[in-house]
């Protein structure tokens, strides 16, 4: 990956809703951070199926479902990278969380083979980033009807991750 993708992202390249994910990592080396959070989740391995299925809430997705979910978003957002990244100018749909996650079935999945499919999405996503020259990242397309860049998307990865093992650890308890 060349050094673009290490430089603060700017405001302009992403929506602001992304600001949550983006702003608590901005000033980090995003290369570093995605390395680092590929066994974020080895840990969730230990946990027993009932420990696995817990919901902090009626209304919550249970651990897997959260697991889940952070690698279909990852690969969404990847696939985006990668469409801007190569100049594809094709308005890319919305991603709705909601319904992949119900059609998904995670719960029905091991959760060992859950953190495998995140640390194989994982490698994929930073293998894309390796490719990628310093004419792609700042490369802007079009995501559920906003502007973004590429550069933009890597950070939203990192940050979506780091936001949901947050959640994991303060709201579901889990040590990760």
């Amino acid at each position: 990956m060349s050094s673009s993708a290490a430089l603060r992202v700017e405001t302009a390249e992403y929506a602001p809703y992304y600001g949550t994910y983006i702003g608590p990592i901005a000033d980090q080396d995003i290369t570093a951070l995605l390395a680092s959070q590929a066994h974020a989740l080895d840990s969730l391995r230990a946990l027993d199926d009932a420990a696995a299925l817990h919901r902090y809430a009626s209304d919550k997705w249970s651990v897997k479902e959260v697991v889940g979910h952070i690698t279909d978003g990852e690969r969404v957002f990847a696939y985006r990278m990668l469409r801007i990244a190569r100049a594809d100018a094709t308005p890319l749909a919305g991603f709705d969380q909601e319904p992949y996650v119900k059609a998904a079935h995670f719960d029905s999945i091991p959760i060992s083979k859950l953190v495998d499919s995140f640390r194989a999405t994982r490698a994929s996503t930073l293998a894309l980033m390796a490719e990628l020259n310093d004419d792609a990242w700042p490369r802007m397309g079009v995501a559920s009807g906003v502007p973004v860049s590429a550069r933009a998307l890597a950070f939203i990865i990192a940050g979506h991750a780091t936001h949901h093992i947050k959640i994991l650890r303060d709201k579901y308890r889990v040590s990760i």
